[in-house]
């Protein structure tokens, strides 16, 4: 059809209505559903743990931002706030978490440092005859990064910061 058939309008496409528009909503819907999937696997899997309340916080965190990623329909986030929000609390949240550490002597004279919170994600270990030498070797070995640990890091506070935006979103609606 021409524009003078169409009565002289022309259309532009906005580029997520081009064709990438079905392949983003399936990417979307596959991550929300892995999410949802892991965060309840999570929950479950850790319950009995050591740290049974982070596990289960950590767990609802990606069952929720599974669930909203699931829903686009019930709930319209504002995009440029919402990725605002996501990025600065992966960043922030992985950044702080660097904070929280964790040493351990193990086995047979390892001693072990972990930073990184809820999953450690920054590691640096020594093996030595003695706990005194191992301890002394890893204060001087290389940090080492785990980034299957630091993408799940950056996923959990990322949801965290989509959590926050749905509910800013509907306070602010039932105030209206």
């Amino acid at each position: 059809m021409t524009d003078e058939a169409r009565g002289g309008e022309t259309t532009k496409l906005r580029p997520l209505e081009s064709w990438w528009a079905p392949v983003l909503r399936l990417l979307r819907w596959l991550l929300g559903a892995a999410s949802l999937v892991a965060g309840l696997t999570w929950i479950l899997l850790n319950l009995s743990g050591p740290s049974a309340v982070l596990d289960t916080a950590v767990g609802c965190v990606l069952a929720a931002g599974g669930l909203v990623l699931l829903m686009p329909h019930r709930i319209r986030l504002p995009r440029l706030a919402t990725a605002a929000a996501m990025t600065v609390t992966a960043l922030g949240g992985s950044a702080a978490g660097v904070f929280a550490q964790r040493a351990e002597a193990c086995c047979s004279y390892a001693y072990i440092v972990d930073r990184g919170w809820p999953f450690h994600w920054v590691q640096r270990a020594a093996i030595a005859d003695d706990p005194d030498t191992a301890q002394r070797l890893a204060q001087g070995a290389n940090w080492h990064v785990d980034l299957v640990s630091l993408a799940g890091n950056l996923l959990v506070f990322a949801y965290a910061g989509l959590i926050v935006v749905v509910i800013a979103v509907l306070i602010r609606r039932r105030r209206s």
